[in-house]
């Protein structure tokens, strides 16, 4: 069985995958008619628009680590490069060096299907990330999604039956046909015609929806569900045979019949073509139906799970800002009791810091900025509380720090090694912190010394609940490293921001 971590590795490679399924059917549809030679032209083809794709190939390979090492525009600059530059050059090269006997129009129509292609990638990718996430798109659901498209269907083909009105072409012994026509013009003219047809077409496609809904509401969710498939087919016929009749009879009725030449509705509403049909439908819709049923108990899964994360986050972040606190304070408590003229500025520095951990960080993201800031405040705090030497360093090279983060993180390893590794110092202490981010990586790390015998309390319940909350908001996207050379404790955090 496939681990979770692998499962994830080859997701990287997806949109690689697409592409290369892209290029094994233009293969095929250019092998299929053969009788002879088969499997070697198949096999040209293959190397031939490998070729005219290679550029595509190898940017789909490597595009998720693109994405992560690259700025946004450096990305959007080598996206350009291979789908407008290297593509159409490849392309160009492949249909002179024929390699295999294909004509200049297939490289062309393939370099333009992988152009598309990647268009509707990107365009689903922001469909999953914005789109799907407004309210009242997530509202409209499969089935009000179904009846928009019969809406649609049924204003098209009353369009195209309008526009195709006087034309010889689709006369035939008496009947019209709908033809691919789109004439505005004709439209407007005879716009009552086109309600009269809209409104027959409607009812058509509606009789088909009413046996989806009965199919969706209450054959799959209630019978096949609780009684089981024998119990669902027998239900499936019985309500076949009390409705079918009715919506024949209704859909022979309609003017449309004797209009267009149709042979899906037969004068008797009995006939068991009619069955068959509302048969067909129900058979047909099946799949989807179940596909809707599981959709609805895999979002309940999802909802419940993330109900349970959070309320494990909410209790993490419980632990960590009173462990935080209770540091603080008794900081201050060890300067009141040396009447110390730095306890006021002790005392407005903590209190930045608890509007910070009370209001930022309650919510899901923060700027970088703002967290830096909230370290700052932080460290500041502590060189006026210490009464030794520190070696302090921090190295920020920072592209945009206005990138989103998941607040009170980074503090938790600074003030672990103000805990367990400088306070106890009884000489002078280190500390170095290291932050270089881009739009879409972040790395920090945190060095500080330490007693080597003290390797078991540094890795506290500070550490053990940075990694619960790190597993919860970053997910497969971050790494934590702890490694101990010396007297030199270094904790590095990597964290995939996109």
């Amino acid at each position: 069985m496939l681990s979770t971590k692998n499962f994830s590795y080859n997701y990287k490679y997806q949109d690689f995958f697409i592409f290369v399924g892209l290029l094994l059917w233009i293969a095929i549809f250019n092998t299929y008619s053969l009788t002879t030679n088969i499997w070697f032209t198949y096999a040209s083809c293959i190397l031939a628009l490998g070729f005219c794709l290679l550029p595509v190939l190898i940017f789909s390979f490597l595009k998720t680590r693109l994405k992560s090492v690259l700025s946004r525009n450096r990305y959007v600059a080598h996206w350009c490069t291979c789908f407008f530059i290297l593509l159409p050059l490849f392309t160009d090269i492949a249909f002179y060096l024929q390699i295999a006997k294909l004509d200049n129009t297939v490289f062309i129509s393939t370099a333009l299907a992988a152009v598309a292609l990647e268009i509707m990638l990107i365009a689903n990718q922001y469909y999953q990330k914005k789109v799907q996430h407004i309210k009242w798109i997530k509202k409209i659901g499969l089935e009000n999604a179904v009846l928009i498209t019969i809406i649609l269907l049924a204003a098209t083909i009353s369009v195209m039956a309008v526009s195709s009105l006087d034309n010889p072409i689709y006369q035939r012994k008496g009947f019209r046909l709908v033809g691919f026509e789109f004439d505005i013009k004709l439209l407007l003219f005879n716009f009552g015609t086109f309600l009269g047809f809209f409104s027959q077409f409607l009812i058509m496609y509606l009789c088909g929806y009413l046996l989806f809904l009965i199919n969706s509401r209450l054959l799959v969710s209630k019978i096949l569900k609780e009684k089981g498939l024998f119990i669902y087919l027998l239900t499936l016929s019985a309500i076949i045979a009390v409705l079918y009749p009715l919506l024949a009879q209704l859909l022979i009725s309609l003017p449309i019949n004797t209009v267009f030449g149709r042979s899906i509705f037969v004068t008797n509403p009995f006939e068991l073509e009619n069955a068959f049909g509302a048969f067909a439908i129900m058979l047909i819709s099946l799949p989807i139906v179940l596909a809707m049923q599981w959709g609805k108990q895999n979002n309940r899964i999802l909802s419940l799970e993330k109900e349970k994360s959070q309320t494990e986050l909410d209790l993490l972040k419980q632990q960590l800002n009173p462990h935080f606190f209770f540091n603080t304070l008794n900081n201050l408590y060890a300067l009141s009791l040396q009447k110390s003229d730095k306890t006021p500025e002790s005392i407005l520095q903590l209190s930045e810091l608890m509007r910070y951990t009370i209001y930022k960080g309650q919510e899901k993201t923060v700027k970088l900025s703002q967290e830096l800031d909230h370290i700052d405040d932080y460290i500041q705090l502590q060189q006026i509380r210490l009464q030794k030497n520190l070696n302090f360093e921090f190295n920020k090279q920072v592209k945009n720090d206005q990138v989103d983060i998941a607040p009170l993180l980074l503090i938790v390893l600074i003030e672990n090694a103000f805990k367990h590794g400088i306070e106890p110092a009884d000489d002078t202490a280190s500390l170095k912190l290291s932050l270089i981010s881009n739009d879409n990586t972040l790395v920090f790390s945190c060095e500080n010394s330490f007693d080597p015998e003290e390797v078991n309390e540094i890795k506290g319940i500070g550490i053990d609940n940075l990694r619960k909350r790190l597993e919860l908001l970053y997910p497969n996207r971050y790494t934590l490293e702890i490694t101990t050379i010396a007297n030199i404790f270094k904790a590095e955090l990597k964290l995939q921001l996109t």
